[in-house]
């Protein structure tokens, strides 16, 4: 199923050149600084159980698209908040995954599914109605294998390194495990504070108290709320974490006084925020987490643009990520400002622009990056981790930020078997880019390699500090 020139241009000496550099690239070990796989896995190294549970229910890149044709969340497997009764015959799950197949025609998911089913399972047939019991019996029966074991697939995939993403209030059990276990493998934690810094999360007041009962700190207070921050931010460094991650609805940043921060605080605690205050709350604690960063040195990442959980009734049902978060235009030049003004042009300071909103590539993002030498643009996320995303965004941000002011790529996935296609998705469109300006004479060969290789790797791994 998959052609060795997929990705790369029709025109016979780009694709020469593209093939010469992935040749360079494509072995490279794996580099994932920022994604959401569960440390359970590598804890635990259970088998996986069933193809459904691996491929179908934790993937909302998958279910979404099938709900969108009017699939219930409840025949895909997807629990339920309220414990209600779903799906849980695997093989039916995988046929109605099957049947609908058809709809994933020229999308990312058919590119990384096809590429997980061929080169982990040995596929090499479409997925359809007629295939779909043989293919869940071939994935089946080599899941019961040792060498398909979370451990295991981690070093087959030669993944050097992989981030996981936990709230403050996670213990990191699974990451104590792991480290416990003496396995080879680097699982490193992520820091990201959204459920207490957000007044608009469900349970924010409960959740900062739990956060004060974790630190030993007066979380009623300012002083030790920010305290108690600074406290989760080390014990989260001592299991790996090199970086921070904030998924805020907007870029707004905010440096208030003193007072004016206790004030809001209190109001936030409280419940008395109106949505303009807990906006202008989570814009002040980006300005703190950037302040804690310079500090003690963890990369922060800010991924704005997304109106999360806007179909209200699948939240009530499901909860979060449950594939009903959209894109929404999004501001950075004024947002930034705040926090620019005071750390901006901090050299000991990274802090890794994303956007779900395209059209701010090269009007804001690729030259604030361009110029302040605290900030990073990070790769096409979410909606546009996708060829044509990824292609836009090399179009739109390099002649203003170049490559440099870029970091490389990240996946960003619950779905751990599509680490590799993810990867090699990006490795062959960055590529096709770089065989291009080769072609058109403004690169020589000898740069674009090299250049290969820091996109595919480097980058990425010195961003995050891994």
């Amino acid at each position: 199923m998959l052609h060795e020139d997929r990705l790369f241009a029709s025109d016979p000496t780009q694709r020469a050149i593209a093939r010469r550099l992935y040749g360079e690239v494509s072995a490279l070990p794996i580099v994932s600084p920022h994604g959401h796989t569960d440390p359970a896995w590598f804890a635990r190294n259970d088998a996986f159980p069933d193809p459904a549970t691996l491929f179908v229910v934790p993937d909302h890149y998958i279910y979404r698209m099938l709900y969108s044709q009017g699939v219930r969340l409840e025949d895909l497997g997807i629990p339920r908040k309220d414990g209600a009764a779903v799906e849980t015959d695997s093989r039916t799950i995988w046929r109605r995954f099957a049947a609908h197949w058809y709809l994933f025609r020229g999308t990312p998911t058919r590119l990384w599914m096809e590429h997980a089913l061929e080169t982990v399972f040995g596929v090499t047939e479409r997925l359809s109605p007629a295939t779909a019991d043989r293919i869940y019996d071939q994935v089946d029966e080599r899941l019961r294998r040792p060498e398909y074991r979370p451990r295991a697939l981690f070093e087959r995939f030669n993944i050097e390194v992989i981030a996981t993403t936990e709230s403050p209030l996670d213990p990191l059990e699974h990451h104590k495990a792991i480290r416990a276990s003496g396995w080879s493998g680097r699982v490193v934690t992520a820091f990201r504070p959204d459920p207490v810094v957000d007044p608009e999360f469900e349970g924010f007041r409960t959740n900062v108290e739990r956060l004060g009962a974790l630190t030993g700190e007066d979380t009623a207070t300012w002083s030790g709320y920010l305290a108690a921050l600074a406290n989760r931010r080390r014990y989260f460094m001592e299991y790996g974490a090199t970086s921070t991650d904030h998924g805020h609805p907007t870029a707004t940043t905010a440096d208030l006084s003193r007072a004016e921060a206790e004030a809001l605080f209190a109001k936030a605690l409280h419940g008395d925020a109106t949505p303009a205050e807990a906006e202008l709350f989570r814009g002040q604690m980006l300005t703190e987490m950037a302040r804690m960063s310079l500090e003690d040195g963890l990369v922060m990442q800010i991924h704005p643009g997304s109106f999360r959980n806007h179909n209200p009734q699948l939240f009530t049902a499901w909860g979060r990520d449950k594939g009903a978060d959209i894109p929404s235009q999004t501001e950075y030049v004024r947002a930034l400002k705040p926090l620019l003004d005071r750390f901006g042009n901090e050299r000991d300071l990274t802090i890794i622009l994303f956007t779900l909103d395209e059209t701010s590539y090269s009007r804001e993002l690729a030259p604030l990056a361009g110029h302040y030498p605290a900030l990073r643009l990070g790769p096409s996320w979410w909606f546009h981790d996708s060829p044509e995303g990824m292609r836009r965004f090399r179009e739109m941000v390099t002649e203003t930020a170049g490559f440099y002011n870029t970091v490389g790529f990240n996946d960003d996935t619950r779905a751990f078997c599509s680490i590799p296609a993810r990867h090699d998705v990006a490795r062959r469109i960055d590529c096709a880019f770089l065989a291009r300006l080769v072609a058109e004479h403004r690169l020589d060969e000898d740069e674009a390699a090299e250049l290969a290789v820091d996109l595919a790797y480097t980058l990425a791994k010195k961003a995050y500090k891994l």
